[in-house]
C-alpha cells in the first residue's frame, strides 16, 4: 500500500506545475514570494499531491474552484516544508464556507454549568478528519503577511498537533530529550500568557493563544511565520523550538 501511495505521489510530481496554479499562487500568496526557489519548487510539489488526496467541499452555498484549493493547499503545505510528511494522513475533508459561519457553541462553565449558543467562527479543525475554513477570512489573512493572523497556518497547526494527524510531527520530535525541551518551552510561555492575560497586560502573542496549549501553539505558529523577528526577538526560546519543530527559520527571509 505504501509504495502504491510513493509511486503515485512521485507521478503527480512529476507532472508540470499548472499556470494557472501559479497565479493563483501570485494573486493570493504574498508570503510565497518571501521563500528561497529550491523552497518555493518544493512547496509546488506539495501542493500537487494535497489537492489530489484531499476532498474539498463547499458549505453555504460556496462553490469550490481551483483559486480556493490552491490557496488553501499552498499555506496549509508551508507548514510541510523541510520535513518528511505525509500530508496530514489523519485529514479527509476541507469544508468552505464563504465568510464566517455560526456553529452551535456548548461551553462547560466552572461548576459544570452549560451554556448553549451561537458561535461565529473563521476556521476550526476537527480531529476526526476535517478542517473547517471561512473562504473570505482566508484570503483577508493570506493578504497581509505581517499582521501576525493566518486562518490556515492557525487550523492545520492543529492537525499537526493533533491525535488526528496521526504522528505527522513525530519525524521532527525525534526523541524524549527533544520532547522534554519543548514541553518545558510551551508550558513556560504558555503560562506567562495567561499570566498577562489574566492582569490585562498587553501581549505579543494573541491572547486567544491563553486559552489552552493547544490554541497557544497554533497562535505561536501564525506569529512564527507572519511575525518572526518580532517572535525571535521577544520569546526567544520559544522561537528556537518553532524553528526545530518546523525545520524553518523565516527570520532569515
Amino acid at each position: 500500500m505504501f509504495g502504491f501511495k510513493k509511486r503515485r505521489r512521485n507521478r503527480l510530481v512529476a507532472q508540470q506545475f499548472p499556470d494557472e496554479w501559479m497565479e493563483i499562487i501570485g494573486r493570493n500568496m504574498p508570503f510565497y514570494r518571501l521563500l528561497p526557489e529550491a523552497d518555493q519548487k518544493e512547496l509546488q510539489r506539495h501542493i500537487q499531491i494535497f489537492i489530489a488526496e484531499k476532498r474539498f467541499e463547499g458549505c453555504g452555498g460556496l462553490k469550490i474552484t481551483d483559486e480556493i484549493k490552491v490557496t488553501i493547499a499552498a499555506h496549509a503545505c508551508v507548514l510541510l516544508l523541510h520535513r518528511r510528511t505525509d500530508y496530514y494522513p489523519g485529514l479527509h475533508y476541507i469544508l468552505v464556507y464563504p465568510r464566517s459561519y455560526v456553529a452551535p457553541r456548548v461551553p462547560k462553565l466552572v461548576g459544570g454549568i452549560v451554556v448553549e449558543g451561537p458561535d461565529v467562527r473563521l476556521g476550526e479543525s476537527w480531529h476526526r478528519g476535517s478542517v473547517v475554513l471561512s473562504w473570505d477570512n482566508v484570503r483577508r489573512s493570506a493578504a497581509d503577511i505581517h499582521d501576525g493572523h493566518n486562518v490556515v497556518f492557525h487550523e492545520f497547526a492543529h492537525q499537526l498537533d493533533s491525535t488526528g494527524a496521526r504522528g505527522d510531527s513525530t519525524p521532527v520530535i525525534k526523541d524524549h530529550s527533544t520532547y522534554i525541551a519543548w514541553a518545558r518551552i510551551m508550558e513556560k510561555d504558555f503560562k506567562k500568557l495567561r499570566r498577562d492575560v489574566s492582569r490585562n497586560s498587553d501581549t505579543f502573542l494573541d491572547e486567544y493563544g491563553a486559552v489552552n496549549p493547544a490554541e497557544f501553539f497554533a497562535v505561536a505558529t501564525e506569529c512564527f511565520f507572519e511575525k518572526p523577528k518580532e517572535l525571535q526577538e521577544l520569546h526567544p526560546d520559544l522561537y528556537n523550538e518553532m524553528k526545530n519543530f518546523y525545520q524553518q527559520d523565516p527570520a532569515k527571509l
